[in-house]
């Protein structure tokens, strides 16, 4: 796959995710795709579970399908991920808008309780800032690390859970369809938005788990949503 070729070129583009928190104990073993997989089906839930702030809250009134899309609400807080683990695979999805522009994201490696937020690698849908890197849950505190170009021009390290995406933003606007690409292959997270290279982890220390869409505030719509291998 071509994008693939791009990860092994573009050392020079990396930021390090370290400290990193390990799979649960006992986790079944990460599916590896062999040939394409979709993640939905395009008609209701199976392979997902839902999860809410709210205690006992029906999460069928922030999540629902109409048209072969996901229809997400946006409140209360929570996501949908998927029930298997995954590790080496290139995820697409595709996302927009439906009113206006507002906060998401995509987590990989979820690992842990459900919990609003789990332990993950969040690669941001926030409009604007699709692309940015967001490191959650425990363990974590900072990203060790800045890529060269940063530290070429004497700029300062990575002091936060956050590293902004490498270029300006690639996404369309409200109402119009977007395509998120994210390859996970063995400790490196490479993210493209609309076709363009937006971020570039390495050396993260858990490589494999669920992956979930976010539920952040604003209406959002999700499709199209499968994963290939990553060669």
């Amino acid at each position: 796959m071509k994008r693939c070729v791009i990860v092994v070129l573009i050392p020079v583009m990396t930021i390090v995710l370290s400290g990193y928190a390990v799979l649960e104990a006992g986790s079944a073993e990460p599916v590896v795709p062999r040939e394409k997989i979709a993640l939905w089906n395009g008609r209701d839930f199976t392979g997902w579970k839902l999860v809410a702030t709210k205690p006992h809250y029906d999460v069928a009134k922030t999540w629902s399908v109409k048209d072969g899309v996901i229809r997400c609400a946006g409140t209360p807080a929570g996501y949908m991920r998927t029930e298997a683990d995954y590790a080496d695979y290139l995820f697409h999805m595709e996302w927009r808008w439906p009113e206006e522009s507002g906060n998401s994201g995509v987590l990989v490696h979820m690992s842990g309780p459900d919990i609003v937020w789990p332990k993950s690698i969040e690669c941001q849908l926030y409009a604007g800032h699709a692309g940015d890197f967001l490191v959650i849950g425990e363990g974590p505190r900072y990203l060790k690390g800045v890529n060269i170009e940063q530290r070429a021009k004497g700029g300062p390290r990575v002091k936060n859970r956050k590293v902004a995406k490498l270029k300006e933003s690639s996404e369309k606007p409200v109402g119009e369809w977007n395509v998120y690409e994210i390859i996970c292959k063995d400790d490196w997270v490479v993210v493209f938005v609309n076709g363009v290279l937006q971020n570039v982890a390495t050396k993260a220390t858990i490589t494999s788990g669920k992956i979930c869409l976010q539920s952040e505030g604003r209406p959002i719509e999700f499709r199209n949503i499968y994963i290939e291998p990553v060669e």
